[in-house]
């Protein structure tokens, strides 16, 4: 290697995480035991030797309709947070359904607010210089108008999209600047260890409906 390679500068690079697209793109894959993901680690596998991970945000919403549920999310949050992945919360919203020939009604909840986190933290990273490149793990087409507007305005920054299973788009294809699909092999060499131990020394465990 040259002295030239040597000190050739890498290419910046944040991770923007759509939480419930990814997790219900491998759900739907059948990854139910690919759910234990280390994100930081997934980030850095997509890498290219010539890019460095200089930081990850997460964005989901905590559920609220069920215990069991809201366990394993607390769970897997305190894990994310012991990478140092940031996480950013929208809103778990609960609306009523009505059936319009019986009259039945049925409470369904729905996530919100995530696309326009993701939106607004990549065009607050991008005008204050802290990427080259940012990974958008997402298959939402809600994007794209971000998306458009950093390679608009940041004519030497870039978005890349890792689509999780199940979710590639072909309008975020067309507008990303290079794209892949997160396969089963790549998430399965992501995972965390099945035990991993807090700052405060907590033990956190693999949810066993996850194995």
């Amino acid at each position: 290697m040259t002295e030239t390679n040597k000190n050739e500068k890498k290419e910046r690079v944040i991770a923007y995480i759509d939480g419930f697209n990814l997790y219900f793109g491998m759900k739907e894959a059948g990854f139910e035991n690919c759910k234990w993901l280390d994100l930081h680690l997934l980030a850095s596998n997509v890498l290219k030797p010539n890019q460095e991970l200089v930081g990850v945000k997460y964005f989901t919403s905590r559920v609220g309709n069920n215990p069991d549920k809201q366990k394993r999310q607390s769970t897997y949050i305190d894990a994310l947070e012991t990478t140092n992945v940031k996480v950013i919360y929208g809103h778990y919203q609960s609306s009523s359904i009505e059936c319009k020939r019986c009259g039945f009604n049925w409470r369904t909840y729905n996530e919100k607010m995530t696309d326009v986190n993701i939106a607004t933290q990549m065009l607050i990273d991008a005008y204050q210089d802290n990427f080259d490149m940012a990974m958008l793990i997402s298959g939402d087409s809600d994007l794209v108008p971000p998306i458009k507007a950093i390679h608009s305005l940041f004519k030497q920054k870039r978005v890349f999209v890792a689509f999780p299973p199940k979710r590639q788009n072909s309008s975020v294809a067309l507008n990303a600047r290079g794209s892949i699909i997160i396969g089963r092999k790549k998430l399965i060499d992501s995972q965390f260890p099945a035990e991993l131990k807090k700052s405060d020394g907590y033990i956190l465990r693999k949810p066993s409906e996850w194995s």
